[in-house]
């Protein structure tokens, strides 16, 4: 008997999707948007902030929200109780992110009538998000696809790193939040490194750090990448303002050579599914665009020209 599956996590839902899973399906988190038919599907979940607020409101709220001891998402208890979920899929890695096991295992408890399998999963590195497909494929008795997903990711990851022959590795900053600064960490220092990249900020397997706007001139990158979490290209440049009036921005090494680029880091790089290859193809592209083309640029990506 197939198992109901609510998944409260993008890129769980991406996996459950990738691992031809997706008729067990039965609810999702608002975030939850991709592929396109996942948005017929009940949303379980809504933010306690205002989405459409700029980075440095949204740190803000998010930020207070904490500090009182509470939750930044809801739970439609109701809903959940009337779908019945066997599994749901949550994520223990960020409160911020998206809604937490500690967030679901708070209202599952308070609900009669359903005893669903919690799993979390907590992705820190490409390694971690192998694991993670395992953990969702075992959980789904789809075993064997889930060994073939990881397998074909795997051949994707060494086939692309073979598509370059350009040796030069250029310096990169990789920006995962505007305002305050936060570089990207955990998974994404990897793909730099994979795609010929040299990461200057944040470290492979940990969490994204905050960062001085001080060292990013210091440390002088050849490539700035922006790439926030939750925002697309319009919305990151709505917003890069605030970070090309500073100080000293134009004298940056990759500024001076229109080496600024803005990605949607709403579908790609902060989803730890199968798209992680489609991230890296990005990297690919920004870092050889001349010899690579994967067809991502303008809608994963832009060169943006921060001189004007």
């Amino acid at each position: 008997m197939k198992k109901r599956v609510l998944s409260l996590l993008s890129s769980t839902t991406e996996v459950v999707y990738a691992l031809g899973c997706e008729d067990q399906l039965v609810g999702r988190s608002h975030e939850c948007d991709y592929p396109p038919e996942v948005m017929t599907l009940p949303i379980c979940t809504k933010p306690k902030f205002n989405v459409d607020g700029s980075s440095i409101e949204v740190d803000g709220q998010v930020k207070s929200i904490l500090q009182n001891a509470l939750s930044v998402y809801y739970i439609n208890e109701d809903l959940l109780k009337e779908l019945k979920p066997d599994i749901i899929l949550t994520q223990s890695q960020c409160e911020v992110c998206a809604v937490s096991e500690k967030d679901v295992k708070g209202v599952v408890k308070n609900i009669t009538g359903i005893n669903p399998d919690i799993i979390s999963v907590e992705p820190n590195s490409v390694k971690d998000i192998f694991k993670d497909i395992k953990i969702i494929a075992e959980a789904l008795n789809v075993v064997d696809k889930g060994a073939d997903l990881i397998e074909f990711m795997k051949y994707r990851i060494r086939t692309l790193k073979k598509s370059y022959d350009d040796k030069s590795e250029l310096t990169v900053a990789a920006i995962e939040w505007i305002d305050p600064l936060m570089a990207a960490g955990n998974w994404v220092p990897e793909l730099i490194e994979m795609a010929g990249g040299i990461n200057l900020f944040g470290e492979a397997g940990k969490h994204s750090p905050w960062m001085e706007y001080k060292d990013l001139i210091k440390k002088d990158p050849q490539t700035i990448i922006i790439m926030p979490c939750g925002y697309n290209i319009q919305k990151s440049i709505f917003e890069i303002d605030s970070l090309i009036k500073q100080k000293g921005w134009q004298k940056i090494n990759a500024v001076q050579n229109n080496k600024v680029y803005i990605t949607d880091g709403n579908q790609y790089f902060n989803r730890p599914g199968p798209r992680i290859i489609e991230s890296l193809e990005i990297l690919i592209e920004i870092f050889h665009n001349d010899k690579t083309n994967f067809k991502h640029i303008d809608s994963g990506w832009i060169n943006f020209d921060s001189t004007k």
